[in-house]
Order: structure tokens, then sequence, then C-alpha cells
């Protein structure tokens, strides 16, 4: 006899008729086919925190797991074409070109090094975050955090208060600094290639970033300074970095990073109308050619960059490798979410659209805001964006127009509140470790979410009440 429990399962999972390529038919999946999903992003959030070294060595052994889960009941109860067609959709459209960027900038930006070494003083610091910031959204906050973590550093090493610098320097150059431009944060660029326009995020964010930004670097010359002048009452510690001139290396990279910037626009501009039909997917040939460019950038970086360069930057593949490996598996899971959330009311998430919705049936942005960037504070927040983009509507055009306020909500959610905890987004680990081991005594998981918690939350009340209500 059958379970209640096996019978509900059975229920969410129940196939429909027919199904043409690349139809999976979203609004007769159940729930269970978004458990993966969230298994996935579970496996993301808490293995790094609860299981590290198991995490480190088998981490992609788990995505691999989770896409399994998702790609084996597909074939089964949807059909191999339909399946096929939703993975390559996904594969040609979404995550290859997507990786590729990362692994652009990734590779580029680690072949810029910058040595010497400046006074922390705070005027120093404050400048040195708000350099940071402003090249977070071009060379994205991971290249950026991998440029300027290191000279921050150097420059407070001698100061026996720097735990606020590099906590800082996590919210604004690895994050909230990549607000303004699809190149800046994973999620803006997956707009990007969804049909959100390349300057669209700049115009419409730039007053919410630049209000963030000014708060924050106030708030930190305040802090710094006074915990500065504390500093000049007791002996000094010994500079292990004295100061010398700053030297910029690898300077190559800067032209290359111009050239990731023109194959961006060029894709949104140039229309060829060429079109290549893969099993029903249409891959057209600008962006075709983009990623082909992107990835003769990153090759010239190699090339052209010398290798005393990138080991000054303890430049390593590791870091993209994860990436590659664990959004491989967040996109083949995410796949049945997109499908529901498509299907709108008629689908598993009719609870969830009500829930951002006003009575009227408009947008409610303030839950748009606030939904989106607590869960990308926990989860990565690329796929967080993903499903809330579906979730209000998936067409670009609409959200652009009509929808702009829904999609600028959505968007500082995704990218803002990434650095709520040091999973939120990818560079915020990336920046711990590196500060950790230089030394400095980092607050614990919890211990830094009471700094995100007392500094970031009040002021996502205020840009709430200011922007979005």
């Amino acid at each position: 006899m059958i379970s209640r429990a096996g019978a509900a399962l059975a229920l969410c999972l129940a196939p429909g008729a027919a199904f043409a390529a690349g139809d999976i038919g979203g609004a007769t999946l159940g729930g269970a086919w978004a458990l993966p999903f969230a298994g996935m992003l579970l496996s993301i959030a808490l293995g790094p925190v609860l299981f590290p070294h198991l995490w480190e060595h088998h981490y992609g052994k788990f995505a691999a797991f989770w896409a399994v889960l998702v790609l084996v009941p597909l074939v089964l109860l949807r059909g191999f074409d339909p399946a096929l067609g939703a993975l390559l959709h996904t594969a040609l459209l979404e995550y290859i070109p997507f990786i590729i960027l990362l692994f652009a900038l990734f590779t580029i930006a680690g072949g810029i090094l910058i040595m010497g070494n400046l006074h922390g003083t705070p005027a120093t610091n404050t400048a040195l975050l708000a350099i940071g910031t402003a090249m977070a959204s071009v060379v994205g906050t991971t290249g950026a955090s991998i440029i300027m973590i290191r000279p921050v550093l150097r420059a407070n090493d001698n100061r026996r208060h720097n735990v606020h610098v590099v906590v800082f320097f996590i919210f604004l150059v690895s994050n909230i600094g990549g607000s303004l431009t699809p190149l800046g944060d994973p999620p803006l660029f997956l707009g990007f290639l969804r049909g959100v326009d390349f300057f669209w995020t700049t115009q419409h964010l730039l007053p919410e970033t630049s209000f963030a930004v000014v708060v924050l670097l106030a708030l930190f010359f305040a802090l710094d300074s006074w915990f500065f002048r504390k500093e000049e009452n007791v002996p000094p510690l010994k500079d292990p970095t004295p100061d010398r001139a700053i030297k910029l290396y690898g300077k190559v990279n800067i032209l290359l990073l111009g050239g990731v910037i023109a194959a961006i626009l060029m894709s949104a501009n140039w229309k060829p109308g060429i079109v290549f039909d893969v099993h029903g997917v249409h891959v057209e040939l600008q962006n075709l050619v983009r990623d082909v460019v992107l990835l003769g950038l990153a090759g010239l970086s190699l090339m052209l960059t010398p290798k005393q360069v990138r080991a000054g930057n303890e430049f390593s593949w590791g870091p993209i490798k994860e990436v590659a490996k664990l959004f491989a598996g967040i996109f083949v899971c995410i796949i049945p979410v997109l499908a529901m959330l498509q299907a709108g009311k008629d689908g598993a998430f009719a609870p969830l659209v009500a829930l951002v919705s006003n009575p009227d049936g408009s947008a409610n942005n303030v839950a748009y805001f606030w939904l989106t960037g607590i869960l990308s504070s926990f989860l990565d927040n690329a796929p967080t964006y993903l499903v809330f983009f579906e979730l209000a509507g998936g067409s670009a055009q609409a959200l652009m127009t009509t929808g702009a306020l829904t999609l600028t909500a959505i968007s500082a959610g995704a990218v803002f509140m990434g650095a709520n905890s040091y999973i939120g987004n990818a560079p915020n680990f990336m920046v711990y470790a590196i500060a950790k081991d230089r030394k400095v005594n980092m607050p614990s998981f919890f211990g830094y979410m009471l700094w995100s918690g007392a500094i970031l939350i009040p002021l996502f009340l205020l840009q709430t009440v200011i922007f979005f209500r």
C-alpha cells in the first residue's frame, strides 16, 4: 500500500501527457521539484561552515548529486526531448555565457597587481575603499576584491584596530560597489542575458547605490578616525611593510578590461539577425562572437602578464573552478523552479506570487527588495535574482519600463544584501580568508552578522522608506 507521503510526492512529480522540446510544463509541476534547488543552495550556504574539509574536496559531487535529482526525473516523467531542450536552453543561453564572463574578468583582474604601501590613515583608507567601490562595477566584485584587498591590508598592518576596515571593504567593494553594470555582480549579468539593457542598471540603481556608498564611506571615516585617535595614545606597532611608492603592474590588463566592456556592448547593440538553432534553442551570432572574444581576451591576459605578477596576487584557478562546478548544479536545479515561476498564479508558487503582490495585483516593491535581499544574504544572490525576476513576470522589456521600480528593488536587494553575511556573495569569504591569513582578527560568522545587522540593516530600512515605498 502506497503511503500518504509517497502519494503526495507522486502527485507533485506527476507527468503531463506530452511536451515539446524545452517545454517541461511549469503549470503542472508540483512543489517537490524545487527541493533539489533548495538542497543545492543550502549545501552552498552550510557546507563551508558545518563541514569545511569535506566541502572543500567534494563540492563538485554535491552539485552533481542535486543536478541528477532534477535531470533523471525530468527525463523519466517529462520525456527526453523536453528535458534536453530545457537543459540546452539553460546551458547555451545562460550558464556558458555567464561562466565565460566570470572567467574572463577573473583572469584579467588577476593579472593586475598593486605593489607598494601607504599609511593607513582614515583619509587614505576611505580613499582606498572608494577606489575599490568604483572599480567593482567595471571589473566585478571578485576582481575588485582581488586587486584591492592586499593593498588595503598592507596599509593597515601596523594598526591595532583594523577589523572594521575589512568589514567595510566587504560591504562596499565586495558587494554594493558592483551594482552599476552587468559586469559588477553575477545577478546583474544574468539580467543582461535575459534582455536588460547594459546601462539600464547604471541609470536606475545610481541613486540607491550613491546613497548607500556615501553613507557607508562617511560612517567608515568617522569610525576609523575614532580608532585612529585611540591608537595615538599607545606605543605604535612595528610596521611589517613600511611605506613606499605605489606601483601598478600588469597594465596591459586594463586595456583588456576595456575589451571586455566593448564585447558586452557589441553583443547588446549589433543585431545581424543570424540565429543558429540547436534543438529548438536559438543562439544568436552576436552572443557567440561576444563569448569567443571574451575567451580570447582572457587568453591574451595569460600570455601577456608576467608570471610573477600573478604570483604577487597569489592567483590560482581554485575559485573559478569552484564557481563553475557549483553554478552548473545551480543552473540545472533551477530549471523546474523557473518553469513553475513562469506559470505565475497557475503554478506551485502561487502563494509566493501573492506575497509580493498588493491587493490590487500590482507589485509590492518593498517585498521584492526585502525577500530578494534576505535570501541573497544566505543563499547565492545570482539564482535568487533569477527567481524574483521570473516572479515579477520575466519580461525584460516590461520590467525595464512599467516595472522599473520592481526590477530596481530586485537588483538592489540581490546585490546590496549579499553583504549581510560571509556567504551572501562569493568574494566575501575570499576576503575573509585572505584577511585572516594576514593575521587580522576577523569576526566569526555570527560576529560578522552583528556588524552587518548594526550597520547595513538600518541603512536598508532607510533606503526602503526613501526609494521603494
